[in-house]
Parts: structure tokens; C-alpha cells; sequence
């Protein structure tokens, strides 16, 4: 072996005072998460916000009003479990029916698109739909 050769092993090479810790950091997902959360509150909070219940775009609801439609917390919960079932399935854009009053939803969004009720449902077409939920 040559005196002149030195042999280098691989070793990690550490920085700074040992045991300091880092300050606790927030994972930016888009959503505003302060440090002191913890994971099972976040989990908690989405949870929470899923159950909920779909949302009614601004069209849907100005629809909604103008024809009068039944948005009672039995027919709501109807909704609710047509959506829960499309998901299921896979489906995107879905047609709900709820007794005489159609609801196309888009799913992944939980969010209804538009509602018609009653005789409007005479002679319609829905088109651009992958699915229908009769509930």
C-alpha cells in the first residue's frame, strides 16, 4: 500500500449543532394548514366537509327556485345517496332522479349542475351524461 494513497471511505459528513431541531413545517397542499394541526384534524376536517352533502352550483340554484323544487332534508338525503352510489359506479356527469324531479350532478365536484322538475321533464333530452341513478 502506498503511504501516499489515502483511503477515503464514505461517511456522512455532519453540519451545524447536533440534535437541533428543525421547525415544524406546514405541507402546502393549496390549502391554508397551520402547524399545530395534526394530521387527524385535517382528516377530520375533510371528513367533515365530504358528509356534507353536494353543493348546488349558482345556475342549479337559481333553477331550483324558479321551478319550485322540493329541497326538503328527506329529498336532499335522497340526492345525497344517488350521488354516494354513482361514485360507486365511477360515473362523472350522472342524471339523479328523485321522484319526479331530475337532477344532473357532476360527481367527482359533488356538485349539481342543474335541476328540472315536474312536467319540464316531458320530452326532454339529456345528453353528456354516463350515467343515470334512479333513487
Amino acid at each position: 500500500m502506498d503511504p501516499m494513497r489515502i483511503n477515503f471511505r464514505s461517511t456522512a459528513v455532519v453540519t451545524g449543532k447536533p440534535g437541533l431541531v428543525q421547525p415544524e413545517r406546514a405541507v402546502t397542499t393549496g390549502k391554508t394548514v397551520t402547524p399545530a394541526q395534526s394530521f387527524g384534524e385535517v382528516l377530520g376536517q375533510e371528513l367533515e366537509k365530504a358528509s356534507s352533502g353536494v353543493a348546488f352550483s349558482k345556475h342549479a340554484a337559481q333553477r331550483a327556485a324558479q321551478r319550485s323544487i322540493d329541497l326538503s332534508e328527506a329529498s336532499m338525503a335522497r340526492l345525497n345517496e344517488g350521488v354516494r352510489l354513482a361514485e360507486q359506479k365511477g360515473l362523472n356527469d350522472t342524471l339523479i332522479l328523485v321522484d319526479r324531479t331530475a337532477f344532473l350532478v357532476n360527481v367527482p365536484n359533488n356538485t349539481v349542475i342543474t335541476a328540472v322538475s315536474g312536467n319540464e321533464l316531458d320530452g326532454n333530452v339529456f345528453t353528456n351524461i354516463d350515467g343515470t341513478v334512479v333513487i
